[in-house]
Parts: C-alpha cells; sequence; structure tokens
C-alpha cells in the first residue's frame, strides 16, 4: 500500500514539475520545447497501447507519456518511464522497445523516451535493447537515469526544483534505515532549499511541503510539528497548513456542496485525530471508512465529475485521487458528454 502510494506521489510530482523536468534532462530544454504553450498527459493512450500488462496486474500508474510541442511549434511527444523495481527485470529493455514501436507506429511522431530508475540499486545495463539474427540487426537506446547518480551537494546547487524531487526520492530509500530525527532534519533540508530558492509561488509551494511530507513519511508527531514550525519562521506564515489540515482542506472543498460535509468531519474527527497517534495513512483511511461510508459511492462521483469538469487531470490521475478505477472515471466522463 504504502509503494503504491509513493508511486502515485512521484508521477503527480513529475507531472507538476513537468518543465522543471524537462530543464534537468534536457539543458537547453527552453530552445527545444515551447514551454509556455503547456503539455497534454496521455495516461489512457498509454493504457490502450499496452491493455495486457493491465490484464496482468500490472501497475500502469508509473508511466508517463507526454505531448509537448517544439519550439518551432510542430507536435512531439516524450514517453517517461519510472521504473521502480529495486531489481534489475531482464525484460525491461525489451519492453521499452515494445513502448517506442507501438507509440510510433500508432503516432507516427518524434518519440523520445527517459527512464528514471527510483531502486537503491543501479542496473548493470539499462539504456537499450539489441537484436540480432541471420543478418537482422536492431539496437535501440533510450535515456537512462538513475536518482543516484547525482550527489546531495549537487542536486541542492542546481537551482532547478526537479532536483529536489530527485533528493526526495533519495531520502525515501532511508526510510526505517536511519533514526527518524536524522531523517527529518534530511526532509527540513529540502523544505528549506525549495523556500530560499524563491522559483515558486506560495501555492506551489504549499503543496511540494505536502508531497514532500507524505512522501518522506514519518510517523513522530513531534518531529512533524517541529517541520511545521520551521517552514512557518522560513515562510513568515502565522501558521502553514501540515498535511492533516492539507487533507481536510483538500477534502472540504471538493465534498462541501455534495452533502458529505457533515460525514467528512465525523471521519476526520475521529479517523485524523486518532492518525495523529496512530499513523496517519491508518487513521485517515479508518476515519473516512467510518464516517462517509453510507455517502462515499455518491461522494466519488461527484468529485470525478467535478475534476472532469474543472480540471485537465487525466483519468488515470483523477482515478487514483478518488480512489476508484479509471473505467469508472471513464464511465462518468460518458455521462457528462451525452
Amino acid at each position: 500500500m504504502l509503494r503504491r502510494k509513493n508511486d502515485i506521489l512521484l508521477k503527480s510530482a513529475f507531472e507538476e514539475a513537468f518543465p522543471d523536468l524537462l530543464r534537468f534532462f534536457f539543458k537547453d530544454a527552453d530552445q527545444l520545447f515551447d514551454i509556455e504553450r503547456g503539455f497534454e498527459f496521455m495516461d489512457k493512450e498509454l493504457m490502450e497501447l499496452f491493455p495486457e500488462l493491465e490484464k496482468k496486474g500490472g501497475n500502469r500508474l508509473v508511466d508517463m507519456l507526454a505531448k509537448v510541442y517544439s519550439s518551432e511549434g510542430q507536435e512531439e511527444w516524450l514517453l517517461i518511464h519510472l521504473e521502480i523495481q529495486a531489481q534489475h527485470d531482464r525484460k525491461f529493455a525489451r519492453r521499452m522497445f515494445q513502448y517506442f514501436y507501438r507509440i510510433y507506429d500508432r503516432y507516427d511522431v518524434p518519440i523520445t523516451a527517459i527512464v528514471v530508475f527510483t531502486g537503491a540499486q543501479k542496473p548493470v545495463k539499462s539504456d537499450g535493447f539489441e537484436y540480432h539474427f541471420l543478418g537482422t540487426n536492431l539496437q535501440y537506446t533510450y535515456n537512462a537515469y538513475h536518482i543516484l547518480e547525482h550527489s546531495e551537494d549537487q542536486l541542492l546547487s542546481m537551482n532547478n526544483p526537479f532536483g529536489l524531487i530527485v533528493l526526495a526520492a533519495q531520502k525515501a530509500l532511508l526510510m526505517n534505515r536511519i533514526p527518524e530525527r536524522e531523517l527529518a532534519e534530511q526532509r527540513l533540508t529540502i523544505a528549506r532549499t525549495l523556500i530560499a530558492s524563491k522559483q515558486y509561488d506560495s501555492e506551489r509551494i504549499k503543496r511540494f511541503l505536502y508531497f514532500l511530507k507524505t512522501f518522506i513519511h514519518i510517523d513522530n508527531s513531534e518531529i512533524n510539528d517541529t517541520f511545521d514550525h520551521e517552514v512557518d519562521l522560513l515562510t513568515g506564515n502565522n501558521h502553514t497548513m501540515g498535511i492533516i489540515e492539507t487533507i481536510q482542506m483538500l477534502a472540504k472543498e471538493e465534498w462541501r456542496e455534495k452533502g458529505l460535509e457533515e460525514g467528512l468531519e465525523k471521519g476526520l474527527e475521529q479517523g485524523i485525530e486518532k492518525g495523529i497517534e496512530q499513523g496517519i495513512e491508518k487513521g485517515i483511511e479508518k476515519g473516512i471508512e467510518q464516517g462517509i461510508e453510507q455517502g462515499l459511492q455518491k461522494g466519488k462521483t461527484s468529485f470525478v465529475k467535478n475534476l472532469l469538469q474543472n480540471t485537465d487531470f487525466t483519468h488515470a490521475k483523477i482515478a487514483a485521487l478518488a480512489d476508484v478505477s479509471v473505467p469508472f472515471v471513464e464511465k462518468i466522463q460518458k455521462e457528462i458528454t451525452r
């Protein structure tokens, strides 16, 4: 459960920081791409191309297909694949080649592929696929990056917020391996660096801190209170919302008008307060289950409909946020467009 949640969080962070991701991997990104024109994340199209993986129980949430535009206005595509396996899969390079030729065959557009490995060890060979048979030869290579390729000092000095996401992924590998207070100090260092860079406005800083505090999860409430207090001092806020307050705010904003306010308040009160002592994840799940059980289905439908009508999130991202299946989201989409 925790691994899957971190996969979703990391993918969302990659999407939100996508301009900085491009600048991280391509030094001349601002000359290559029309970043101001925006991007389109095509999770649905990726799922359609590889239905067999979903049938086999594969986790499609860590794959990204993004449509970008060149500086000349031409449409181009980038395939971003997040490889989260701790051990190298011998069939991975072949799978990357399959990604390439299916996308190229379907859309006939320029494609580049980037693989980001987040395991504790870098695979020995991880940047290409070769095929040789009776004079027929094929060599397919792609961009491969492992989160441990850069040191902490290098990532902190990059002046690129995406480097801090990579650093957070590094620190997530240390969970349960070093004392919580040591991990908390390293987490706070990342927060300090982002705030000091002044590259994000207050809303994006808040969202990044939410990601950071959830992704590098620490159970100790005293340590988390210290984190919030330090952030208050750094930002000059009287009170910066911690993860509990943020979850309350987001839930209430989305469901206030959907008849679930009373259920949410009860669930959050019972589950989150208890979660402060017993673990945020367990408390939230139990609280929401108790507080909004009767209205959950209706609330999820309304929540999904709201996201479809008011955001440009992909179906996969909406499904992850609402804790529903992609077919459920697609069904609501069809009802809206009738």
